[in-house]
């Protein structure tokens, strides 16, 4: 039901709830601005590493940004006011982007890159791989301010991102899913259950990177485009062209 539907709002009530929905609405389409950022600069980082070291440290990617129902929830439960300036200093994930890597040190070398460009503002960051949740949650956690250019000029937006490794979101997402179903009274034979759980992912995590060690030359393999025979005397010819 719009505003101008609702019975029991009087005229200027009608009108105050018109200014903040057009306020959290160009809120949350700001933090999908940040995320767009992010995954371009994500991007660029994935292609170079693979052009340069024939390697790609990130298996996937996801993103979100809250709904406008969800983040009026949070306002709610964190006792905030309805001061769009207010819960954009407050409530950090309003757009989160998720980064799954291969191995341990990938989530360190990716968060580098990431938080090593000039125009990327670390807020906070949270090492929960060195420092695990007491049920075993790993993950790196991210806020990162990162300019987004609209109509009326630079406006600086909030992102978080969490950087962990395959197994270490295997695990946080059975976690998450186990929370919902009981509502977050999960029973203690199954917290017990999940921390095991939580240190045979990073077992394995350890192994496959000491096998990836064992396997690979500590030096990188350059890759470029796909040059074939021709391409490749035409470059070495101009390579020696004397003038």
């Amino acid at each position: 039901m719009s505003p101008q539907e609702h019975p029991s709002l009087a005229p200027g009530q009608l009108t105050s709830v018109r200014a903040l929905r057009h306020d959290f609405s160009r809120l949350i389409m700001e933090h999908r601005f940040v995320i767009n950022e992010l995954l371009t600069k994500i991007s660029i980082l994935r292609e170079e590493s693979e052009q340069a070291h024939s390697y790609n440290p990130i298996e996937h990617i996801t993103s979100r940004v809250k709904s406008p129902r969800n983040l009026l929830e949070k306002v709610n439960r964190r006792g905030l006011p309805l001061d769009i300036e207010v819960i954009r200093a407050n409530i950090t994930d309003i757009a989160g982007i998720r980064i799954a890597c291969t191995f341990i040190a990938d989530t360190y070398q990716v968060l580098e890159m990431l938080t090593s460009q000039d125009d990327v503002r670390v807020v906070e960051i949270k090492d929960y791989i060195a420092e695990p949740k007491p049920n075993g949650y790993k993950s790196l956690h991210a806020i990162l301010e990162v300019p987004v250019f609209l109509s009326q000029g630079r406006t600086p937006v909030i992102c978080e991102v969490q950087i962990r490794t395959i197994a270490m979101d295997f695990w946080a997402s059975l976690e998450h899913k186990i929370h919902y179903k009981f509502a977050g009274e999960v029973p203690d034979r199954l917290v017990e259950e999940l921390t095991q759980a939580a240190e045979v992912a990073g077992q394995l995590d350890r192994k496959m990177e000491q096998l990836h060690a064992e396997v690979h030359d500590s030096e990188p393999n350059p890759a470029g485009e796909d040059f074939d025979e021709e391409a490749l005397r035409i470059l070495w010819e101009l390579s020696n062209r004397t003038e």
